[in-house]
């Protein structure tokens, strides 16, 4: 989420900007296409409620697709086609856009994308902390968790994003995906996994992995400053990154080194690497993740209003849940960490260093504060099988079972499992969540990537916001809560961050535009994954077409994989 690069993002901006226009915005329902009788289409979705992404009221029409177009938008009642779908007036949208999805491993090991899908979700962008590439077989394991290696034979037979979206073309997926290249995976190829800074040429080599992959297609560089080895990273090294991704029209997406007591400091070094680099940011999962900090979302928002009022282009999602998720061991200080997953499991073994990291673990809280902690950590999957008696339960039940202290017990998890555990982590304010998803230059970020309740992933937890986050804001998040309208709900899904990428013929359903779609119930659509019950597929969504290929089909899915790998265009 992101600003301009003097003349090259402005002119990407008016490119954007004519795109949409010739595509017909701004025009009445009635001249977007006349009935015609003389031209066939592949599909036709009849009597829709059509919200075109924009913001704009619904107004109802038919919508007819031909190959991976949308080729009309009107009354199709005398037009042929060689399918005609009546979605009786249940709405029709562009397909929703997830600024960051997580699924780049996943797709490779079942490519069906389900519960994504399954929300509405046609494309989706990922690459924080780790992204794809560049991948070096010195830190492989690190970054692609040994579960995906050796449960699932993963085979890491690419280097560079060229080779990463070749392998994903070979797989065929079910929904489009680009990326960002992360920080923490260019630190890792020239410097390793230690808590070090480049030297100059170091910086200039990082730099030039930045160029490469932004010329094979990434969107941009991104950070997840809140994990080892990113990190490290100082202010400098990121804006050096950054200027690199905003020469060539791309934006820097960050995970900030805090959203808790440190959390308007990360925002300073967000708006310093924005004015420095000359490069619009996103800002990934915006919220307030300590008690001591709830209450301030206002607060929040208005340091990113000053900002934006001063020129900065910064933008941000987040995902309606007041829980998070990530790994068990991120929750070990960051010097337990340096030199990568065996380094830190060695260190377990050594008496001092085990003892100095239950020490700094609960940074000298009072015991009180530590069991809080515990009883708020879920435990949401493991790569380990042995370990899924535990699935689902909390960090102090785990512990009592165990017959151990509680940061024992975290230790020895994360040993039996080689740090691949994820815990589900309730950390957020409700309130605080409501009102940062009601701001207008707020998106989606799932934040997790997409699996399904049968396959290759069957067993392997998830966070619910991985099956329903999408149907959230479009189901109980607008007509439970009204915290918005459903044509805004819908452009926080599509025209945003569409937008906010650079993807000029996706996110607005118009003539023109590709044939991302997703047609659903607004009086029924929901999502109905819990935490204790994460693998349930959102309800509500009856048809979704990727690239003019129905996925969806009647709620159910079908055979087709029409995904494309996203390369920005620079």
């Amino acid at each position: 989420m992101k600003p301009p690069k003097g003349l090259t993002r402005f002119s990407g901006v008016l490119l954007s900007a004519a795109v949409f226009l010739v595509a017909g915005y701004g025009l009445s329902p009635s001249s977007y296409s006349p009935s015609r009788t003389a031209e066939t289409y592949d599909i036709i979705f009849a009597h829709a409620r059509v919200i075109d992404g924009t913001g704009a009221p619904w107004f109802r029409a038919d919508v007819g697709v031909r190959g991976d177009r949308i080729a009309a938008v009107g009354d199709l009642s005398n037009a042929q086609a060689i399918r005609r779908i009546d979605v009786r007036e249940h709405v029709i949208a562009p397909g929703f856009i997830d600024l960051l999805g997580q699924s780049e491993m996943n797709l490779l090991i079942d490519n069906r994308g389900e519960s994504k899908i399954r929300q509405g979700i046609t494309t989706e962008f990922t690459g924080e902390l780790y992204s794809a590439a560049p991948l070096r077989p010195s830190f492989a394991s690190s970054f692609v968790s040994w579960f995906a290696i050796e449960q699932f034979k993963l085979k890491l037979d690419w280097t560079d994003l060229r080779g990463y979206f070749a392998r994903l073309e070979r797989q065929r997926i079910a929904m489009n995906i680009g990326t960002f290249v992360g920080d923490a995976s260019v630190r890792a190829a020239v410097l390793g996994l230690g808590d070090v800074q480049p030297t100059p040429a170091q910086l200039v080599e990082m730099q030039r992995l930045v160029e490469d992959a932004m010329r094979d297609g990434a969107f941009g560089v991104s950070s997840s400053l809140g994990y080892p080895p990113a990190r490290y990273a100082k202010t400098a090294e990121l804006t050096a990154l950054a200027a690199i991704a905003a020469k060539h029209g791309g934006i820097y997406a960050t995970h900030m080194r805090s959203y808790g007591r440190n959390i308007f400091e990360s925002l300073e070094e967000v708006f310093t690497i924005s004015r420095d680099a000359h490069v619009p940011v996103e800002i990934w999962h915006l919220g307030l993740t300590n008690e001591q900090v709830w209450g301030h979302a206002r607060e929040v928002l208005n340091a990113i209003e000053r900002a934006r009022a001063e020129g900065l282009d910064i933008t941000a999602d987040n995902y309606p849940y007041e829980a998070g998720q990530n790994s068990l061991d991120s929750e070990l200080p960051d010097w337990a960490h340096a030199g990568g997953v065996d380094a830190m499991i060695a260190r377990f073994h050594d008496p001092q260093q085990r003892a100095r990291i239950l020490k700094d673990w609960t940074e000298d809280d009072p015991p009180e504060v530590v069991a809080r902690i515990a009883h708020n950590t879920m435990l949401a999957s493991f790569a380990n099988p042995k370990l899924n008696r535990y699935l689902g339960k909390r960090l102090d039940d785990v512990a009592r079972e165990m017959g151990k202290p509680i940061g024992e017990a975290l230790l020895d998890l994360i040993e039996q499992d080689h740090a691949n555990s994820t815990q589900v982590i309730f950390v957020k304010n409700e309130t605080d969540v409501r009102t940062i998803m009601s701001q207008p230059w707020v998106a989606l970020g799932v934040d997790s990537g997409a699996q399904a309740v049968d396959g290759p992933f069957t067993g392997f937890g998830t966070h619910p916001r991985a099956f329903g986050a999408a149907a959230r804001l479009v189901g109980p998040y607008v007509r439970d809560l009204k915290l918005f309208s459903l044509e805004e709900a819908v452009r926080k899904l599509t025209s945003l961050p569409a937008r906010r990428v650079g993807l000029a013929d996706r996110g607005i359903l118009r003539p023109g535009m590709l044939a991302d779609l997703v047609v659903f119930d607004p009086a029924t659509v929901r999502d109905v994954a819990t935490y204790t019950e994460p693998l349930r597929y959102a309800e509500g969504f009856e048809y979704v077409a990727v690239n003019g290929h129905l996925v969806l089909d009647a709620g159910k899915m079908t055979a087709e994989r029409p995904g494309h790998v996203l390369r920005h265009q620079g």
